[in-house]
């Protein structure tokens, strides 16, 4: 691998010579501007606007520009003649328990190489330190142009070198959480974690860049003059009203995908506008009788007004028929028997 940098590491009084190579490589697809008309090439060329020429790669340099718009020019040789102590050296300056570092500090990854023969014990000495205290080093370094921060930490049989951003380069998350006051039940808290266990490990090895793979597809059937893939419509997704049934139907289909048995998942009990029969008491049995009674109260009562209406009616033909004969004798039974008719 071709190195990027090369420099020493300086651990207290030990000086490590080393070279610095990328640890990381990008696999994405690039693509050309192009006209859309005739398919030509989009290009940029570099003019100075003084001589309103084009120039070379080699004609071109650095320069700042000061706020009066004076461009104040600056070699390679000026940067790496910068009084730092890191423009060739990076230099531990503390280790540090690796879980004290916040990941979001995380940048570029670099490989640090030993530098000849000379450099394999004190290399190697530092890579011993580093797996038996369990710690990182925290080291300033000089890199294109700015001094960043750096942790130095094992992996397998090497060095390698994370930059870091400054903490004043790390945003506060202000205004990301949700604004609003959420009460997560243990339950719905037992059904995540048992989503977790079921989803379970993954081995990184086994994952691979599908987008990629998917633009590779378009571009192959494009050049054989074919009509490329079309990705499948996505299912319609509602919204979740039940977060309980949601990781329900999450578990057991983490479990079905793995070929497992379902997950034995105790649901919460849910709201209905019926009761369940667990939930009948003695209060409804009572309503029952209650009812039963004013049903029973209710038929005697009309049986009672009926027999009452047929004696009344059979007094009102007796007195209709003797009324005459009564009518010199009883004349206030008279007046009495027809308020009843009415």
């Amino acid at each position: 691998m071709r190195s990027i940098w090369n420099g020493a590491i300086s651990f207290g009084l030990v000086s490590i010579p080393i070279k610095v190579v990328n640890a990381t490589e990008s696999h994405s697809i690039s693509f050309r501007q192009i006209h859309t008309e005739d398919g030509g090439r989009i290009r940029y060329r570099k003019f100075c606007e003084l001589e309103d020429r084009e120039v070379t790669q080699s004609e071109i340099g650095k320069g700042y520009e000061d706020a009066d718009g004076t461009i104040v020019p600056i070699t390679d040789e000026d940067l790496a003649q910068l009084p730092l102590p890191t423009a060739k050296t990076i230099e531990i300056v503390a280790f540090v328990p690796a879980d004290s570092i916040d990941p979001l500090q995380m940048d570029a990854a670099y490989y640090l190489a030993a530098s000849g023969a000379p450099a394999a014990k004190p290399y190697t000495l530092l890579r011993e330190a580093l797996k038996r205290s369990n710690k990182v080093a925290i080291a300033k370094f000089a890199l294109r142009g700015r001094e960043r921060l750096g942790m130095l930490r094992v992996v397998g049989e090497a060095i390698a070198m994370h930059g870091l951003l400054w903490p004043d380069e790390v945003r506060a998350p202000e205004g990301v959480a949700p604004d609003v006051d959420v009460t997560v039940r243990d339950k719905e808290l037992d059904l995540a974690d048992a989503l977790m266990d079921t989803l379970g490990e993954v081995d990184l090895e086994d994952l691979h860049d599908e987008y990629r793979e998917a633009v590779e597809e378009v571009i192959a059937a494009k050049a054989a003059g074919e009509t490329p893939p079309v990705s499948p419509e996505p299912a319609e997704g509602g919204k979740v009203l039940d977060l309980m049934a949601a990781l329900e139907k999450s578990v057991r289909a983490a479990k079905e995908s793995r070929g497992e048995e379902p997950a034995e998942v105790t649901e919460l009990p849910r709201k209905t506008s019926r009761a369940t029969p667990k939930q009948t008491t003695g209060k409804k049995s009572t309503a029952k009788k209650t009812a039963a009674k004013k049903t029973t109260a209710s038929a005697k009562k009309s049986t009672g007004t009926a027999k009452k209406a047929a004696s009344s009616k059979s007094a009102t033909s007796k007195s209709a028929s003797s009324a005459k004969s009564t009518a010199k004798k009883t004349p206030a039974k008279k007046t009495t028997s027809r308020k009843r008719t009415a």
